[in-house]
């Protein structure tokens, strides 16, 4: 039976997410610093977090070292081919690029759903919590560029990255990830979401002259979360 710890933290995980693209939906007519914050969010999570723990299992399980790197650019490489095919404008891309980054967390959150499950720590799932906070941010920022019919895909989007934390954690007491496949499955998901960092800071330069601002809002916006976001990553080791 799942602990009733992992149960409470996967839920407050996805309300957390809910809240974090709740506040990039409000801060439309500040938009600039949403994308600023939502790029320097998920530079940390691809950079700082998922990357080194790539790199560290990769390695645990004798998997080559240019393993993780190479599948990282051939993600990276692939998200901004997808991101642009089919795509007539700018606002299309950034909100293939959001679909792109919500598929990713949410199949990296089937491993923080594991991880959480397995540590059963009360210190573990608040840092997970705020962890979820930036992404539902950086995940709702992108696929709130597109009108119309978006407005249904944001929601069945968010709806996998709040439910894909307590599935990882029910498989993890059924059936750990394979030790030889979450290293490279890491390293895809930190491309893809590199990539969605990528097209987010574009979207926040290029809107700062329309909105009148410096340019240094939504750098100070990307350092801001960056920083929050590290310290939750760190928090959640």
């Amino acid at each position: 039976m799942v602990p009733v710890l992992v149960v409470a933290g996967g839920v407050a995980i996805g309300l957390a997410t809910l809240a974090g693209a709740w506040l990039a939906r409000r801060s439309a007519a500040r938009r600039e610093l949403a994308f600023g914050a939502a790029a320097g969010a998920l530079l940390v999570i691809a950079g700082v977090h998922l990357l080194p723990d790539a790199w560290s299992g990769a390695g645990q399980a004798g998997i080559p070292a240019w393993a993780v790197p190479a599948a990282a650019a051939a993600s990276f490489a692939l998200a901004g081919l997808a991101a642009r095919a089919g795509c007539t404008c700018q606002a299309d891309r950034e909100a293939a690029g959001g679909a792109g980054a919500a598929g990713a967390l949410a199949a990296h959150r089937l491993l923080e759903g594991a991880t959480l499950a397995l540590a059963s720590s009360l210190m573990v799932a608040v840092a997970l919590i705020v962890h979820a906070l930036a992404e539902g941010l950086a995940a709702g920022t992108l696929l709130g560029r597109s009108e119309g019919g978006m407005g249904r895909r944001m929601g069945w989007w968010l709806a996998a990255m709040c439910v894909s934390p307590i599935a990882g954690a029910a498989a993890a007491e059924i059936r750990p990830v394979p030790a030889g496949a979450e290293p490279l499955l890491l390293a895809v998901a930190a491309g893809v979401l590199g990539q969605a960092a990528r097209v987010s800071l574009a979207a926040a330069l290029r809107h700062v002259r329309l909105a009148r601002i410096t340019a240094w809002s939504p750098a100070a916006a990307a350092l801001i979360a960056a920083a929050v976001t590290a310290l939750a990553v760190r928090g959640a080791g």
